[in-house]
């Protein structure tokens, strides 16, 4: 009986995209909640608001990075899912362990904007991204080894796919390591990768990063 369930658990892809848009809508709009408005009774005139928005820098920037962080994941998971014939009960659980490092973004992301002079803080978010970036690479894995991939997505296509999150991986490690110099080295590295992921800009060596 158990052989039976569990050859019927998972199939759905549909269930899986919906719990995962779900999940990264409540995700994102977590983030904003770090950033609050000056109180109204702290600030007495223009510059004091001026200084008070500026103190908001940290927030501002590890919010837009996450929110990045996360369409780009989005991205890639749907990138899979819709590659993919059926699911299974490997798979669902594989997809389940990737949601559940998207919901460690927004503290990630609250750590990282509380401490962003730390490189403590800068390698925990950076976990939190490779945890990401290894969970999705292994759902994609698991999917080729096991045939759940469409039989039309040619193998040139699959390794592409491959290819994707190995090197981005490489490079948030890269971006990462450069906090040795500081940590808004290594913030602004991560930020310019984001955007060429976000825009990919029509350049072939930067699309084939």
């Amino acid at each position: 009986m158990d052989a039976n369930y569990n050859s019927l658990a998972g199939r759905s892809l549909g269930r899986l995209a919906g719990l995962s848009d779900g999940v990264f809508s409540v995700a994102m709009t977590l983030l904003v909640l770090d950033l609050t408005v000056p109180a109204a009774h702290e600030i007495g005139n223009a510059d004091q608001l001026r200084i008070a928005l500026a103190a908001l820098a940290p927030k501002l920037i590890s919010y837009m990075m996450s929110f990045l962080t996360l369409g780009i994941f989005w991205n890639g998971q749907q990138v899979q899912l819709e590659n993919l014939t059926e699911g299974d009960r490997h798979l669902s659980w594989i997809n389940l362990a990737f949601l559940f490092a998207v919901t460690l973004v927004p503290f990630s992301t609250g750590l990282l904007a509380a401490f962003i002079d730390e490189r403590l803080a800068l390698l925990i978010y950076w976990a939190n991204i490779l945890l990401l970036g290894l969970l999705l690479l292994a759902s994609w894995s698991y999917a080729m080894r096991t045939g759940l991939v469409d039989p039309k997505i040619d193998a040139p296509r699959c390794r592409a796919i491959l290819r994707r999150f190995v090197v981005a991986q490489c490079l948030y490690a890269l971006g990462a390591a450069l906090c040795v110099i500081d940590t808004y080295v290594s913030i602004g590295w991560i930020v310019l990768l984001q955007l060429n992921y976000a825009v990919a800009p029509p350049v072939k060596w930067l699309r084939n990063l």
